[in-house]
């Protein structure tokens, strides 16, 4: 179990992550792990050991049938097994120890040799790097996209005029109260676009309170809010490490949306990371025209499972490949996937009348 983890553990989870070459995503932390934990009875984390050291862990979620997924799948922006450098393993007999017919991930860090080769997709996740200091990064988006800065520089001194109070902007916010705003504009944000909402599943709303909460140097909890006065018109929350901003669940308020506060969010969040020692925000997986406008480069990420033959790895796939190859088939089509959008919107409109 994961909250049984030994302190020599979590440390070496810590050494063998920093070894690793690999943003210091915190994801793919120890933290994260024992908060899903804490809320996903299921969760495991196998421990592999060399010569009486721990070598490499590997966290995961058991479902029925040996049925496995990555931990706090849904909601993990960061996937895979933690091992030392220059280990190798087969997924099979990762999959054999763990008494698991299937491993399934869909945001498979890059570089996981173990796994991706099984991958049946990769899919681009956005980033913004600010490590040369934010100047720098405003003088790429002059450079990228003249219009998208300028415009939106001009609704941030809009909205200092006409928003009704004094714009502030707050990196770390510890209050509970602008997270539970943000967690109901999320959610009438899912029902508006015809998404699954995500917030009314208990255990996802108790994560991300625990994860407000968190500190620790390689996993925080980071919740960022726009106000007006003393009204919140904007704000995201995400995972932290030293160097690495994960971009998990932004929001704003409709009633200012003409001021495109989320965008001007963005901006200043880029701002206070690279301030603080930041070098990358990572905007997560996903098309979205806000995400071109501020993205400087992109990582890959994989999609796809690890099965073992037999009879529980072929029920498996019978109840998880045919729908995840459409979506895959629709994703890869603009066209095809404007028009699911817009379906999905339209969803959307009829449930909130």
């Amino acid at each position: 179990m994961p909250g049984e983890l030994s302190d020599r553990e979590t440390e070496a989870w810590r050494e063998l992550r920093a070894k690793s070459g690999a943003p210091a995503n915190p994801f793919m932390e120890p933290e994260f792990t024992r908060a899903v934990a804490a809320v996903r009875p299921r969760a495991r984390v196998a421990v592999l050991w060399e010569d009486g050291e721990p070598v490499g862990f590997f966290p995961y979620e058991r479902g029925a049938l040996g049925h496995g997924r990555a931990i706090g799948l849904g909601v993990s922006d960061c996937q895979g097994v933690v091992l030392r450098p220059g280990l190798r393993t087969s997924a099979r007999a990762l999959l054999r120890a763990c008494a698991l017919a299937a491993w399934e991930f869909d945001n498979l860090e890059a570089g996981q040799s173990t796994f991706t080769p099984l991958a049946a997709e990769q899919v681009a996740s956005p980033v913004i790097d600010v490590g040369e200091g934010y100047a720098a990064y405003e003088s790429v988006l002059r450079a990228q996209s003249p219009k998208f800065l300028r415009t939106t520089l001009a609704k941030e001194r809009k909205l200092a005029r006409l928003g009704g109070g004094e714009v502030r902007f707050v990196f770390d916010e510890r209050d509970p109260h602008a997270l539970a705003i943000l967690m109901e504009w999320k959610s009438a944000q899912y029902r508006r676009t015809g998404r699954r909402d995500r917030f009314a599943k208990e255990w996802i709303t108790t994560l991300v309170r625990r994860l407000h909460e968190l500190r620790a140097p390689g996993c925080s909890g980071v919740l960022s809010v726009l106000y007006v006065g003393d009204r919140p018109v904007a704000a995201h929350f995400g995972l932290r490490s030293a160097t690495v901003l994960s971009c998990w669940f932004p929001a704003y308020d409709p009633d200012y949306a003409k001021f495109s506060p989320g965008l001007i969010l963005h901006l200043r969040m880029a701002e206070a990371a690279a301030a603080a020692g930041i070098g990358m925000l990572d905007l997560g997986r996903g098309d979205a025209e806000y995400k071109d406008a501020l993205k400087t480069g992109e990582l890959r990420v994989y999609e796809g499972s690890a099965v073992r033959p037999g009879i529980r790895a072929g029920l498996y796939w019978l109840s998880r490949e045919p729908a995840r190859r459409t979506h895959s088939f629709v994703r890869s089509r603009p066209r095809l996937a404007g028009y699911g959008r817009q379906a999905l919107n339209r969803i959307g409109r009829i449930r909130g009348t």
